[in-house]
Protein backbone atom coordinates (compact mmCIF):
# COMPACT_ATOMS: atom_id res chain seq x y z
CA UNK A 1 0.00 0.00 0.00
CA UNK A 2 1.19 3.48 -0.96
CA UNK A 3 1.41 6.56 1.87
CA UNK A 4 2.48 9.54 0.97
CA UNK A 5 3.64 11.87 4.00
CA UNK A 6 2.75 15.27 4.93
CA UNK A 7 5.75 17.11 7.24
CA UNK A 8 3.79 19.66 9.28
CA UNK A 9 5.38 21.47 12.52
CA UNK A 10 2.53 20.83 14.50
CA UNK A 11 -0.34 18.87 14.41
CA UNK A 12 -3.46 19.26 16.84
CA UNK A 13 -5.93 15.99 17.30
CA UNK A 14 -9.02 17.40 17.41
CA UNK A 15 -11.25 20.85 16.31
CA UNK A 16 -12.83 21.40 19.66
CA UNK A 17 -12.62 24.69 20.98
CA UNK A 18 -9.33 23.33 23.42
CA UNK A 19 -7.78 21.92 19.79
CA UNK A 20 -8.96 25.37 18.12
CA UNK A 21 -7.35 27.20 20.95
CA UNK A 22 -4.15 25.61 21.20
CA UNK A 23 -3.79 26.08 17.08
CA UNK A 24 -4.33 29.74 17.51
CA UNK A 25 -2.20 30.47 19.73
CA UNK A 26 0.75 27.80 18.46
CA UNK A 27 0.36 29.95 15.56
CA UNK A 28 1.04 33.17 16.86
CA UNK A 29 4.31 32.00 18.14
CA UNK A 30 5.14 31.24 14.26
CA UNK A 31 4.25 27.82 14.39
CA UNK A 32 2.56 26.20 11.26
CA UNK A 33 -0.18 24.27 12.59
CA UNK A 34 -2.58 21.79 10.95
CA UNK A 35 -5.78 20.40 12.65
CA UNK A 36 -7.22 16.80 12.37
CA UNK A 37 -10.52 16.44 13.09
CA UNK A 38 -12.90 13.26 12.19
CA UNK A 39 -15.86 15.03 12.40
CA UNK A 40 -17.27 16.87 9.10
CA UNK A 41 -17.00 20.39 10.73
CA UNK A 42 -15.49 21.83 14.16
CA UNK A 43 -17.21 21.38 17.79
CA UNK A 44 -18.43 18.16 16.53
CA UNK A 45 -19.62 17.05 19.88
CA UNK A 46 -21.38 20.21 20.46
CA UNK A 47 -23.26 20.23 17.47
CA UNK A 48 -25.05 16.99 18.51
CA UNK A 49 -26.23 18.23 22.08
CA UNK A 50 -30.06 18.55 22.32
CA UNK A 51 -31.09 22.58 21.70
CA UNK A 52 -31.64 23.89 24.48
CA UNK A 53 -28.21 23.05 25.99
CA UNK A 54 -26.21 25.81 27.85
CA UNK A 55 -22.87 27.18 28.86
CA UNK A 56 -22.65 27.26 32.89
CA UNK A 57 -19.88 29.32 32.53
CA UNK A 58 -20.52 33.41 31.51
CA UNK A 59 -19.99 34.09 28.00
CA UNK A 60 -17.42 37.15 28.88
CA UNK A 61 -15.46 34.29 31.05
CA UNK A 62 -15.68 31.92 28.42
CA UNK A 63 -13.43 33.21 25.42
CA UNK A 64 -10.98 31.50 23.88
CA UNK A 65 -7.46 33.44 23.09
CA UNK A 66 -7.96 36.64 20.75
CA UNK A 67 -11.51 36.46 20.50
CA UNK A 68 -14.34 37.34 22.78
CA UNK A 69 -17.75 35.61 22.41
CA UNK A 70 -20.29 37.73 21.02
CA UNK A 71 -22.90 40.03 23.35
CA UNK A 72 -25.39 39.01 21.29
CA UNK A 73 -25.21 35.56 22.17
CA UNK A 74 -26.04 36.25 25.93
CA UNK A 75 -24.95 35.86 29.12
CA UNK A 76 -25.31 31.90 29.13
CA UNK A 77 -24.37 31.07 25.35
CA UNK A 78 -26.29 28.27 23.26
CA UNK A 79 -24.55 25.40 21.94
CA UNK A 80 -25.80 26.52 18.33
CA UNK A 81 -24.41 29.89 19.20
CA UNK A 82 -21.21 28.18 20.45
CA UNK A 83 -20.90 26.36 17.72
CA UNK A 84 -21.26 29.41 15.28
CA UNK A 85 -18.63 31.59 17.60
CA UNK A 86 -16.12 27.81 17.05
CA UNK A 87 -16.70 28.11 13.65
CA UNK A 88 -15.84 31.90 12.90
CA UNK A 89 -12.87 31.59 15.26
CA UNK A 90 -11.46 28.22 12.67
CA UNK A 91 -11.85 30.22 9.84
CA UNK A 92 -7.97 31.56 9.93
CA UNK A 93 -6.95 28.11 10.99
CA UNK A 94 -6.25 24.45 8.60
CA UNK A 95 -8.61 22.31 9.73
CA UNK A 96 -8.94 18.85 7.76
CA UNK A 97 -11.93 17.20 8.19
CA UNK A 98 -12.68 13.50 8.20
CA UNK A 99 -9.54 12.96 9.06
CA UNK A 100 -9.24 9.98 11.63
CA UNK A 101 -6.27 9.31 13.33
CA UNK A 102 -5.53 5.98 14.16
CA UNK A 103 -2.19 5.88 15.99
CA UNK A 104 0.84 8.27 17.06
CA UNK A 105 4.03 6.98 17.34
CA UNK A 106 7.68 8.57 18.03
CA UNK A 107 9.57 8.84 15.15
CA UNK A 108 12.55 6.82 16.32
CA UNK A 109 10.49 3.72 16.00
CA UNK A 110 9.73 4.76 12.37
CA UNK A 111 12.98 6.18 10.59
CA UNK A 112 11.54 9.25 9.97
CA UNK A 113 13.35 12.75 10.94
CA UNK A 114 10.65 14.26 13.11
CA UNK A 115 10.06 13.89 16.66
CA UNK A 116 6.34 11.85 16.08
CA UNK A 117 4.35 10.49 12.91
CA UNK A 118 0.68 9.99 13.20
CA UNK A 119 -0.80 7.57 10.86
CA UNK A 120 -4.75 8.09 9.52
CA UNK A 121 -7.19 5.95 8.48
CA UNK A 122 -7.10 5.74 4.64
CA UNK A 123 -4.93 8.71 4.53
CA UNK A 124 -1.28 10.25 4.41
CA UNK A 125 0.86 9.76 7.30
CA UNK A 126 1.70 13.01 9.43
CA UNK A 127 5.46 13.79 10.10
CA UNK A 128 5.47 16.50 12.80
CA UNK A 129 7.68 18.06 15.88
CA UNK A 130 4.27 18.83 18.12
CA UNK A 131 1.25 16.91 18.45
CA UNK A 132 -1.84 18.30 21.22
CA UNK A 133 -3.94 16.17 21.67
CA UNK A 134 -6.71 17.70 21.93
CA UNK A 135 -10.04 14.86 21.77
CA UNK A 136 -11.79 16.14 24.89
CA UNK A 137 -12.65 14.92 27.97
CA UNK A 138 -16.49 13.30 27.22
CA UNK A 139 -15.08 11.69 24.11
CA UNK A 140 -16.62 8.12 23.93
CA UNK A 141 -20.17 7.67 26.14
CA UNK A 142 -19.90 5.42 28.63
CA UNK A 143 -22.87 3.01 30.26
CA UNK A 144 -21.71 1.12 32.86
CA UNK A 145 -22.11 -2.98 32.23
CA UNK A 146 -24.53 -3.50 35.62
CA UNK A 147 -25.88 -6.88 35.72
CA UNK A 148 -28.68 -8.20 33.84
CA UNK A 149 -28.63 -4.47 31.52
CA UNK A 150 -28.90 -6.84 28.34
CA UNK A 151 -31.73 -8.37 29.30
CA UNK A 152 -33.47 -5.36 30.41
CA UNK A 153 -36.32 -5.13 27.63
CA UNK A 154 -36.82 -1.63 27.73
CA UNK A 155 -34.77 1.57 26.28
CA UNK A 156 -31.36 2.17 27.56
CA UNK A 157 -30.27 5.77 26.01
CA UNK A 158 -26.91 7.48 27.29
CA UNK A 159 -27.58 11.01 27.74
CA UNK A 160 -24.97 11.73 24.68
CA UNK A 161 -28.40 11.02 22.06
CA UNK A 162 -31.39 12.72 24.41
CA UNK A 163 -32.52 15.34 22.06
CA UNK A 164 -35.46 16.50 24.80
CA UNK A 165 -37.96 18.57 22.47
CA UNK A 166 -40.70 16.02 23.98
CA UNK A 167 -38.89 13.00 23.37
CA UNK A 168 -40.02 10.94 26.20
CA UNK A 169 -43.40 12.80 26.62
CA UNK A 170 -45.54 10.91 28.83
CA UNK A 171 -43.20 8.60 29.72
CA UNK A 172 -41.81 7.08 33.29
CA UNK A 173 -37.98 7.77 32.71
CA UNK A 174 -35.09 7.00 35.22
CA UNK A 175 -32.28 8.93 35.21
CA UNK A 176 -28.94 7.49 36.41
CA UNK A 177 -26.51 9.37 37.63
CA UNK A 178 -26.78 13.28 39.65
CA UNK A 179 -24.14 15.58 37.81
CA UNK A 180 -24.95 18.29 35.68
CA UNK A 181 -25.60 16.24 32.48
CA UNK A 182 -28.32 14.06 34.95
CA UNK A 183 -29.85 17.06 36.15
CA UNK A 184 -30.19 19.11 32.94
CA UNK A 185 -31.95 16.06 31.71
CA UNK A 186 -33.83 15.70 34.48
CA UNK A 187 -35.47 19.41 34.51
CA UNK A 188 -35.72 19.19 30.48
CA UNK A 189 -37.89 15.89 30.85
CA UNK A 190 -39.86 17.64 33.60
CA UNK A 191 -40.42 20.89 30.79
CA UNK A 192 -41.48 18.93 28.07
CA UNK A 193 -44.14 16.15 29.74
CA UNK A 194 -42.71 12.93 31.17
CA UNK A 195 -45.15 11.54 33.15
CA UNK A 196 -42.25 10.49 35.91
CA UNK A 197 -38.79 11.64 36.49
CA UNK A 198 -36.91 9.86 38.99
CA UNK A 199 -32.98 10.55 39.44
CA UNK A 200 -30.45 7.51 41.02
CA UNK A 201 -28.25 8.99 42.97
CA UNK A 202 -25.08 7.09 44.08
CA UNK A 203 -23.16 10.38 45.84
CA UNK A 204 -25.01 13.01 47.07
CA UNK A 205 -23.80 16.06 44.37
CA UNK A 206 -22.52 19.42 45.78
CA UNK A 207 -25.49 21.93 43.82
CA UNK A 208 -24.31 25.30 43.65
CA UNK A 209 -26.51 28.53 42.04
CA UNK A 210 -25.30 30.38 39.02
CA UNK A 211 -24.86 33.73 40.68
CA UNK A 212 -24.46 34.87 44.34
CA UNK A 213 -25.82 38.32 45.05
CA UNK A 214 -25.38 39.07 41.57
CA UNK A 215 -21.73 37.85 40.86
CA UNK A 216 -21.21 34.64 38.51
CA UNK A 217 -20.78 31.60 40.57
CA UNK A 218 -18.06 30.75 38.37
CA UNK A 219 -16.18 33.87 39.27
CA UNK A 220 -16.97 32.84 42.60
CA UNK A 221 -14.58 29.80 41.99
CA UNK A 222 -12.05 31.07 39.90
CA UNK A 223 -11.22 33.25 43.49
CA UNK A 224 -12.14 30.61 46.01
CA UNK A 225 -10.15 28.25 44.39
CA UNK A 226 -6.74 29.90 44.98
CA UNK A 227 -6.84 29.36 48.66
CA UNK A 228 -5.54 25.53 49.96
CA UNK A 229 -7.94 23.26 49.37
CA UNK A 230 -9.57 22.69 52.91
CA UNK A 231 -10.62 26.17 53.35
CA UNK A 232 -11.59 26.05 49.99
CA UNK A 233 -13.82 23.22 50.62
CA UNK A 234 -15.38 25.15 53.88
CA UNK A 235 -15.82 28.49 51.91
CA UNK A 236 -18.27 26.61 49.27
CA UNK A 237 -20.08 24.48 52.10
CA UNK A 238 -20.96 27.80 53.81
CA UNK A 239 -22.14 29.53 50.41
CA UNK A 240 -24.14 26.02 49.45
CA UNK A 241 -25.58 26.57 53.40
CA UNK A 242 -26.79 29.98 52.55
CA UNK A 243 -27.67 29.66 49.16
CA UNK A 244 -28.66 25.98 48.48
CA UNK A 245 -32.03 24.85 50.48
CA UNK A 246 -31.34 21.62 52.78
CA UNK A 247 -32.94 18.64 50.37
CA UNK A 248 -32.58 15.90 53.10
CA UNK A 249 -36.41 15.55 53.09
CA UNK A 250 -36.19 14.35 49.65
CA UNK A 251 -33.75 12.29 50.02
CA UNK A 252 -30.95 14.66 48.94
CA UNK A 253 -29.07 15.05 52.40
CA UNK A 254 -26.15 17.76 52.21
CA UNK A 255 -23.11 16.52 50.77
CA UNK A 256 -19.47 16.64 52.85
CA UNK A 257 -17.85 19.81 52.57
CA UNK A 258 -15.44 18.95 50.36
CA UNK A 259 -16.79 20.46 46.91
CA UNK A 260 -12.90 21.31 45.61
CA UNK A 261 -11.53 18.24 47.21
CA UNK A 262 -14.02 16.28 45.08
CA UNK A 263 -12.80 18.36 41.68
CA UNK A 264 -9.45 17.43 42.01
CA UNK A 265 -9.90 14.32 43.70
CA UNK A 266 -12.95 12.12 41.23
CA UNK A 267 -12.90 14.94 38.84
CA UNK A 268 -16.27 15.65 39.36
CA UNK A 269 -17.55 18.87 39.09
CA UNK A 270 -20.32 20.36 41.41
CA UNK A 271 -24.03 20.87 39.51
CA UNK A 272 -25.23 24.03 38.59
CA UNK A 273 -28.77 25.18 39.59
CA UNK A 274 -30.45 25.38 35.96
CA UNK A 275 -33.97 24.28 37.57
CA UNK A 276 -32.80 21.29 39.83
CA UNK A 277 -33.59 22.32 43.04
CA UNK A 278 -37.24 23.82 42.66
CA UNK A 279 -37.81 20.44 41.07
CA UNK A 280 -36.52 18.83 43.44
CA UNK A 281 -38.49 20.81 46.20
CA UNK A 282 -41.74 20.18 44.64
CA UNK A 283 -40.85 16.27 44.01
CA UNK A 284 -41.37 17.09 40.57
CA UNK A 285 -37.63 15.27 40.22
CA UNK A 286 -37.64 12.06 42.89
CA UNK A 287 -34.01 11.22 43.98
CA UNK A 288 -33.74 7.19 44.33
CA UNK A 289 -30.69 4.98 45.36
CA UNK A 290 -28.35 3.80 42.89
CA UNK A 291 -28.97 0.84 40.29
CA UNK A 292 -27.22 -1.91 41.35
CA UNK A 293 -28.96 -4.55 38.36
CA UNK A 294 -31.73 -4.53 35.81
CA UNK A 295 -34.28 -8.32 35.62
CA UNK A 296 -36.29 -7.85 31.97
CA UNK A 297 -38.61 -4.95 32.90
CA UNK A 298 -37.35 -3.91 35.87
CA UNK A 299 -34.12 -1.68 37.80
CA UNK A 300 -33.20 -3.05 40.76
CA UNK A 301 -31.61 -0.27 43.22
CA UNK A 302 -28.92 0.09 46.07
CA UNK A 303 -30.96 0.18 49.23
CA UNK A 304 -33.66 -2.90 48.15
CA UNK A 305 -36.37 -1.36 46.07
CA UNK A 306 -37.13 -1.40 42.61
CA UNK A 307 -38.53 0.28 39.33
CA UNK A 308 -40.31 0.02 36.59
CA UNK A 309 -39.85 2.53 33.98
CA UNK A 310 -40.23 3.08 30.46
CA UNK A 311 -36.64 4.39 29.80
CA UNK A 312 -33.96 4.19 31.34
CA UNK A 313 -31.43 7.19 30.64
CA UNK A 314 -27.77 6.64 31.37
CA UNK A 315 -25.78 9.88 32.37
CA UNK A 316 -23.28 8.36 33.81
CA UNK A 317 -20.10 10.20 31.94
CA UNK A 318 -17.72 9.30 28.97
CA UNK A 319 -14.04 7.97 28.48
CA UNK A 320 -11.58 9.64 27.00
CA UNK A 321 -10.77 6.42 24.38
CA UNK A 322 -6.94 7.45 23.93
CA UNK A 323 -5.66 4.00 24.63
CA UNK A 324 -5.58 3.07 20.53
CA UNK A 325 -3.77 6.17 19.57
CA UNK A 326 -1.01 6.04 22.08
CA UNK A 327 -0.63 2.74 22.48
CA UNK A 328 3.07 1.77 24.15
CA UNK A 329 3.97 5.36 24.34
CA UNK A 330 3.51 5.20 28.17
CA UNK A 331 1.50 8.90 28.27
CA UNK A 332 -1.35 7.46 30.02
CA UNK A 333 -2.50 6.19 33.39
CA UNK A 334 -4.19 2.94 34.36
CA UNK A 335 -7.50 4.63 34.16
CA UNK A 336 -6.60 5.80 30.46
CA UNK A 337 -6.09 9.93 31.26
CA UNK A 338 -2.89 11.62 31.18
CA UNK A 339 -0.27 10.67 33.42
CA UNK A 340 0.87 14.47 32.82
CA UNK A 341 -1.27 17.76 33.18
CA UNK A 342 -3.20 19.64 30.70
CA UNK A 343 -0.86 22.45 28.92
CA UNK A 344 2.64 20.99 30.23
CA UNK A 345 4.88 18.38 28.33
CA UNK A 346 4.02 14.74 28.27
CA UNK A 347 6.91 14.29 26.17
CA UNK A 348 9.37 16.46 24.10
CA UNK A 349 6.63 17.63 21.80
CA UNK A 350 4.01 16.57 22.75
CA UNK A 351 1.24 18.02 24.47
CA UNK A 352 -2.63 17.41 25.66
CA UNK A 353 -5.09 20.38 26.27
CA UNK A 354 -8.67 20.10 27.47
CA UNK A 355 -8.57 17.01 29.98
CA UNK A 356 -8.18 18.81 33.05
CA UNK A 357 -11.73 19.11 35.16
CA UNK A 358 -12.39 22.38 36.75
CA UNK A 359 -15.05 24.32 39.06
CA UNK A 360 -13.88 27.35 37.52
CA UNK A 361 -14.82 27.06 33.89
CA UNK A 362 -14.20 24.20 31.25
CA UNK A 363 -13.22 27.01 28.47
CA UNK A 364 -11.41 29.35 30.42
CA UNK A 365 -9.21 26.30 31.24
CA UNK A 366 -8.37 25.25 28.02
CA UNK A 367 -7.55 28.87 26.66
CA UNK A 368 -5.41 28.74 29.58
CA UNK A 369 -3.85 25.38 28.72
CA UNK A 370 -3.13 26.52 24.71
CA UNK A 371 -1.70 29.45 26.42
CA UNK A 372 1.06 27.27 28.17
CA UNK A 373 1.81 25.20 25.21
CA UNK A 374 2.38 27.88 23.13
CA UNK A 375 5.01 29.75 25.10
CA UNK A 376 6.54 25.91 26.04
CA UNK A 377 6.65 26.14 22.18
CA UNK A 378 8.47 29.34 21.91
CA UNK A 379 11.16 28.61 24.90
CA UNK A 380 12.01 25.10 22.85
CA UNK A 381 11.99 26.62 19.33
CA UNK A 382 15.66 27.86 19.54
CA UNK A 383 16.84 24.61 20.95
CA UNK A 384 15.77 22.39 18.38
CA UNK A 385 16.00 21.16 14.77
CA UNK A 386 14.15 22.93 12.18
CA UNK A 387 11.11 22.65 11.76
CA UNK A 388 9.25 20.69 9.54
CA UNK A 389 7.33 22.26 6.10
CA UNK A 390 3.76 21.84 5.60
CA UNK A 391 2.97 20.10 2.34
CA UNK A 392 5.82 17.50 0.65
CA UNK A 393 5.75 14.87 -1.76
CA UNK A 394 6.86 12.24 -0.07
CA UNK A 395 5.86 8.78 -0.71
CA UNK A 396 6.56 5.62 1.51
CA UNK A 397 5.23 1.91 1.20
CA UNK A 398 3.48 0.43 4.00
Amino acid sequence: MVTSIQHVDSVVVGAGPAGLAAARELMRVGRRVVVLERGAGVASSWRTHRPGLRLHTVRRLSGLPGATIPRRYGRYVASANLVSYLENYASSIDVRFGVDVLKISRADDTGQASAWVLDTVGGPRYVADTVVMATGYNRSPFIPRLPGIDEFERPVVHVADYRGDGQYAGLDVLVVGSGNAAAEAAVELVATGARRVRMAVRTTPHIVRRRVAGVPMQAVAIAVGLLPTGVADHVASVLARLTVPDLSDRSMPRPRPDLFSRVRRDRSVPVHDTGIVALLETGAVEPVAAVVGFDAATAHLADGASATPDVVLFATGYRRALEPLLDGLGLLDAHGDPRQPSGTAAAPGFYFVGFTVTASGALRQMAGEARRVARAERRSANGRRPRARVGGGAVIRA
